[in-house]
């Protein structure tokens, strides 16, 4: 149960005692006097501007629960911080409230009003999470034994039964009045004085509601002076706190617990007997107890609180509480099974004896069928010797007409064996058909095949006749080309022979131009060997850009000169005359080629000249 939870039940009883008419719901100004009180217990910063607009007066009347909740809600529980209130205060708020509309002892009463209001807050704190609050006998039960234990009493079971017993209880469960009233009768209590009561309340009370896992008072030794000190000791799960008496007003210190926290038992020493050590991860803490029996007890609480800080549990009865839920939902479980199963079972039991009554029956039924069967065997006993005498009668006459029969039968088994013998005569002629009808059906069928291979033949001859006229057409199409393409090619032949001719003098005039060009490049070449070193570089270059003279001429080996090669001029007639002379021998290249080399001896040279062997 979180701390929301706690809130919503105490401030439902204050909501509740202010519903004052029963019918679900509070006037507006009643609610913002709580919702203010609220915001002061607290510790919230009032938000008057948010209540003046909540709960203005108009016309809407009184407000429900379900209308105050978002209020509630947004204004006040989520503005909650854990640690910066005491819950006993707002306790306290609200049980004065309730307690002043529904909390009336009658007579004289045991409880005084602060053990009322403890009883209330145990009350809250065990109840169900449902709501109106309601308490069940489990729990009451649970409580009533934590208080007998803490005055060293006996419970009495009968007078608790008693009130368990009741109807209203065994259907709700007890509500805090009705558990205040039983309280405020006696009747559990009886010849216990007020003051063992009272504290035994506010034990329980400290205990459940506070978180006290124990409280006592304990020797400790001093961390500086090293002197032993009686000090009251409170134990709660994340802390132990110790005082300089049980009033707890002059708190002396708190020790921090937490997973790395250990409990040692120690031996007797320095004139102190029970000790054991609490250590931390700063400080260790000696201890010493006023028996074995405490020092076990407190050994094993601060174990306790160390495993619930551990486990990440606030409050050890909160654990608890929800471990007995569970185990009373088991046990419900359990129950309901066992149920189902007893349930089961005379289902079973009924299925049993409806079926017995149905044997039963079925034997009745059985016993007349014997009766009746009997009746009819004997019947058919009566039926069977009539039957019987009737036959012997009938056998008689069968018997001479089974003589006359046998003479019938002479005659008639030599007529059969005749048939008989004409019958064979007939298999073996239908034999002989049979095997004749197999071997023209096995003719026909080698006859059709024969004939399915001679119009496949015929087909694929077909087709060759087809495709060897279209390959005549073809041929008689390429000699007619071939026979133009010859006459092209021998008009052709003889304009090359003679464009050659023509060709060949000119090449005569390029050889003699070739002559004279050859004497200027040695004059060149003479003239050049004089020429600077430098200037080798930009020989080397302009010997990529430049191109041969003309045909049939030879590089000289030399490579880095410009001794084989010279820049032609524009105005040079044989340079002209040598491209044309190259163009013709290109051309006449051509035609050698088309003609198959079979015209002349002549053959052009990869470079243009005219060789003539």
């Amino acid at each position: 149960m979180d701390l929301r939870s706690e809130l919503l039940k105490c401030i439902w009883y204050a909501f509740t005692a202010l519903d004052v008419e029963k019918s679900g719901k509070v006037s507006k100004s009643q609610l913002k006097v709580l919702s203010h009180n609220l915001y002061t217990v607290l510790g919230i910063p009032h938000d008057p501007a948010a209540l003046e607009e909540h709960f203005r007066d108009d016309d809407d009347g009184p407000v429900s629960s379900q209308g105050y909740m978002p209020y509630l809600n947004k204004y006040i529980l989520d503005k909650v911080v854990e640690g910066t209130f005491v819950k006993e205060n707002v306790d306290e708020l609200c049980w004065t409230l309730t307690a002043k509309k529904n909390y009336r002892p009658e007579g004289k009463s045991v409880l005084p009003g602060k053990d009322a209001f403890r009883l209330w807050c145990l009350f809250i704190f065990l109840s169900e999470d449902r709501y109106p609050l309601v308490m069940i006998p489990d729990e009451v039960e649970y409580l009533m034994k934590k208080l007998c234990m803490a005055m060293s009493v006996e419970m009495n079971c009968v007078e608790l039964e008693d009130f368990i017993s009741q109807d209203s209880v065994q259907q709700n469960g007890f509500t805090v009045w009705a558990f205040l009233e039983m309280m405020n009768s006696g009747k559990l209590t009886r010849g216990i004085a007020k003051e063992t009561i009272s504290m035994a309340i506010e034990e329980v009370y400290r205990e459940i509601v506070g978180d006290v896992l124990k409280e006592g008072y304990l020797w400790k030794k001093g961390q500086l002076r090293r002197n032993w000190t009686e000090r009251w000791f409170t134990l709660r799960p994340s802390t132990l706190i110790y005082f300089t008496s049980e009033d707890r007003k002059d708190r002396k210190g708190n020790i921090q617990l937490d997973g790395n926290c250990c409990v040692e038992v120690l031996p007797d020493r320095d004139g102190k007997r029970c000790m054991f050590c609490l250590k931390t991860l700063s400080k260790t803490y000696e201890l010493s107890a006023s028996d074995t029996k405490q020092r076990q007890e407190w050994t094993t609480a601060i174990q306790t609180a160390i495993r619930l800080y551990v486990e990440g549990k606030t409050s050890l009865h909160k654990d608890l509480k929800l471990k007995r839920r569970e185990q009373r939902e088991q046990r419900e479980k359990r129950r309901e099974a066992k149920e189902q199963e007893l349930q089961r079972f005379r289902a079973l039991q009924e299925e049993r004896e409806r079926k017995m009554a149905e044997l039963e029956l079925l034997k009745e039924a059985q016993r007349q069928a014997q009766t009746l069967l009997e009746q009819d065997e004997q019947r058919r006993r009566q039926q069977h010797e009539q039957l019987q005498q009737a036959l012997e009668i009938q056998l008689k006459e069968a018997e001479e007409a089974r003589a006359s029969m046998q003479a019938e039968m002479a005659l008639k088994e030599a007529e059969a064996e005749r048939q008989r013998t004409r019958i064979k005569e007939l298999e073996a002629m239908q034999q002989r058909l049979e095997e004749a009808l197999q071997q023209e059906i096995k003719a026909r069928q080698d006859e059709e095949a024969f004939r399915y291979a001679q119009a496949r033949l015929l087909a694929e001859e077909e087709e060759k006749m087809k495709a060897l006229m279209s390959l005549r057409e073809e041929q008689e199409e390429y000699i007619q080309r071939a026979q133009r393409e010859k006459q092209e090619l021998k008009q052709e032949m003889e304009s090359k022979s003679r464009a050659l001719d023509e060709a060949q003098k000119q090449l005569e005039e390029v050889r003699a131009n070739r002559h004279r060009v050859d004497q200027d490049v040695v004059a060149a070449q003479r003239k050049l060997r004089q020429a600077s070193t430098n200037v080798k570089h930009w020989n080397v270059q302009m010997n990529r850009l430049m191109h041969p003279i003309g045909p049939g001429e030879k590089r000289a080996s030399g490579g880095g000169s410009f001794s084989s090669f010279r820049i032609p001029s524009q105005k040079d007639p044989g340079l002209r005359l040598k491209q044309k002379s190259d163009e013709q021998d290109e051309e006449s290249k051509e035609n050698m080629e088309s003609r198959g080399g079979c015209a002349s001896d002549k053959r052009l040279s990869t470079n243009g000249d005219m060789e003539i062997p």
